[in-house]
């Protein structure tokens, strides 16, 4: 199961990894220098990173925010299939006994 950090850790992690990047030759190396001093992996850092890029616009891609929004409506899509689903399934069983001949 993936460990949960707080969210004041992953903002001391960035400020971390921003003092950091002068003193490597590459972003990478940054990273995993910070990451090991924290015991972070260097790719949950270098999302953390791209995602604090995103957010505030200053990167191309998806927000946090769309990213919710689109999870809840998939997950709402899903619940209206199913629903659809049901209905369709009983749609068709109680055309399927109006079609049947009465026995009196």
């Amino acid at each position: 199961m993936p460990r949960q950090f707080s969210p004041e850790f992953r903002q001391r992690a960035l400020r971390m990894l921003e003092e950091a990047l002068p003193e490597h030759e590459t972003e990478y190396a940054a990273i995993r220098h910070v990451g090991g001093k924290l015991g972070v992996g260097p790719e949950t850092l270098r999302k953390w990173r791209r995602k604090s890029e995103i957010d505030p616009g200053v990167r191309p891609g998806v927000t946090s925010d769309d990213h919710a929004e689109i999870k809840r409506l998939k997950r709402e899509n899903a619940e209206l299939r199913r629903a659809n689903e049901i209905l369709r399934s009983a749609s068709a069983f109680f055309a399927a006994e109006l079609d049947r001949p009465t026995t009196k």
